[in-house]
């Protein structure tokens, strides 16, 4: 099924408009929430007034979860080829001030952020968040790191920092959907690793806005990152927004100032890229409201989000079917996002790259009927290449169902349906998995993923420090044990 690349863009501009993509819905703003403050100045003064008495028990416990996601994710990527050489670019290019994860060597804040942001992109398993816009969150724990190993920030400061960074992330994604105006997602993580960093560095609330002044102007990412056949950028955008985020909060502390009212201003944020967007930072978590953090959810498999489900129902629908040469067709209903970004592209039906097919549900689909599962080996090249596979695909279509995309974003269903031979029809529909937001993963869940992405690179006691460490870190003086534990040994 091929789509006609008007039709795409007329798809992305209907988004704007899906009432599913419209949860949560942004509050209004309002003179009591400081609306007369240019936006920069409003973040940075919420980014600088909250602390670590805000976080509930919780939110402290939900930030370690999504912290042991991301390291697990970074140090199974360790030795992947894009990973590997961005990490001896980083040390390449000098500095001391922070280390790079897996290693004892260090390098500069910001090309830290950027090859530690690198591995915990690499494999698509990290966690998103779905407003009105979708995003990986997770993009923001690089720069918190790397600015609490050189800040030497307590446990609890840098746990704060990154439920920060989520708040900010999210907040904006709830408000517009980027990509319909042809712009990436990472762009927020500018505006909420400048903040989180800039907080744990102790820049001041005036020089933080300067950060977000500085971080918004020159690095603005484009949403072709996303179309297309997909290239190593769709996993690097969000580290690079790290690496310019901890760069700007840098200068800014510095005294640097940067282009302001960085979004109300004639040639601003909101003219060029957004829109205007009402933000009400007086809703923000902490003082008693709940964080976005609890409305992230973190992935079972390596794949696009609105693909997950449809891994369980294409391997139940093999296991029904036996011998696949049975199949005459194969059916893929999933929600507006599902069938726009992983099935409606030509490039989605035929991928070249690892990056394209773990963003192409026909490929996903028909990985999983064949396998049984998808892991970071189902695109290695002689897996893209299979013949098999390719058969499989020749049989599929892929459609939207309004009433799936109705349930985003609390579940992101798909389903399957195989027809037989015979003319019998087999349908297999997953809603959602562990992770989701109504299913949230809890310690042992969290570790258990841990183990499966690591096991390959890290032994049973390594992996076991590293969790206690992020479990303990909250009652640590700095992020330095947690940093030793995840030195690889080669």
């Amino acid at each position: 099924m091929h789509l006609d690349r008007r039709v795409l863009l007329s798809g992305l501009a209907g988004l704007a408009a899906a009432p599913a993509l419209a949860q949560p819905q942004p509050a209004p703003v309002s003179a009591k929430s400081g609306a007369a403050a240019p936006l920069a100045r409003r973040l940075a003064t919420y980014a600088d007034s909250i602390r670590v008495a805000d976080l509930d028990s919780l939110t402290i416990e939900r930030t370690k979860v999504h912290l042991l996601d991301s390291l697990g994710c970074g140090l199974a990527a360790f030795k992947e080829a894009t990973v590997s050489a961005v990490r001896e670019l980083a040390f390449a290019s000098g500095g001391s001030a922070a280390t790079i994860i897996g290693t004892k060597r260090r390098a500069s804040l910001e090309w830290a952020a950027f090859a530690n942001g690198a591995g915990v992109r690499a494999d698509d398993i990290n966690d998103v968040y779905v407003g009105r816009g979708t995003g990986h969150p997770s993009d923001n724990v690089a720069a918190c790191l790397t600015a609490a190993e050189a800040a030497s920030s307590p446990g609890a400061e840098f746990l704060l920092s990154i439920a920060l960074a989520y708040e900010i992330e999210c907040r904006l994604l709830d408000a517009v959907y980027l990509d319909t105006r042809g712009w990436d997602h990472p762009n927020y993580a500018l505006i909420s690793s400048a903040l989180a960093a800039g907080r744990l560095m102790k820049v001041p609330p005036e020089r933080l806005t300067e950060a977000v002044n500085i971080a918004l102007s020159g690095h603005l990412g484009m949403n072709q990152t996303r179309l297309g056949a997909l290239s190593n950028w769709k996993g690097l955008a969000g580290p690079d927004a790290a690496r310019n985020a901890v760069f700007a909060a840098q200068l800014a502390r510095a005294g640097i100032t940067g282009p302001s009212p960085i979004f109300e201003g004639e040639a601003g944020f909101f003219k060029q890229v957004s829109g205007p967007l009402e933000i009400d930072t007086a809703g923000f978590g902490g003082r008693g409201k709940r964080f976005r953090i609890h409305d992230c959810f973190i992935k079972s498999y390596p794949a696009q989000a609105q693909t997950q489900t449809a891994i369980p129902a294409a391997a139940k629908i093999a296991q029904a079917a036996g011998d696949l040469t049975r199949i005459r067709a194969i059916e893929v209903k999933s929600t507006h996002m599902g069938w726009l970004m992983a099935g409606s592209m030509p490039e989605r039906w035929a991928p070249t790259t690892s990056e394209t097919a773990d963003h192409s549900l026909p490929y996903i689909v028909a990985r999983a009927m064949l396998d049984g599962t998808i892991t970071t080996a189902s695109y290695a090249p002689e897996a893209l290449r299979d013949p098999k596979a390719a058969a499989l695909m020749k049989l599929i279509t892929v459609g939207e169902d309004p009433t799936m995309t109705a349930l985003v974003p609390r579940q992101s269903p798909n389903s399957v349906t195989a027809t037989l031979s015979d003319g019998r029809k087999i349908t297999e529909r997953v809603d959602d998995l562990p992770g989701f937001i109504d299913r949230p993963m809890q310690r042992a869940d969290a570790e258990a993923k841990f183990e499966r992405n690591a096991k390959a690179i890290l032994n049973s006691a390594q992996i076991k420090r590293i969790s206690d460490a992020v479990w303990s870190l909250d009652r640590a003086d700095s992020v330095g044990a947690l940093i030793e534990s995840m030195v690889i040994a080669t």
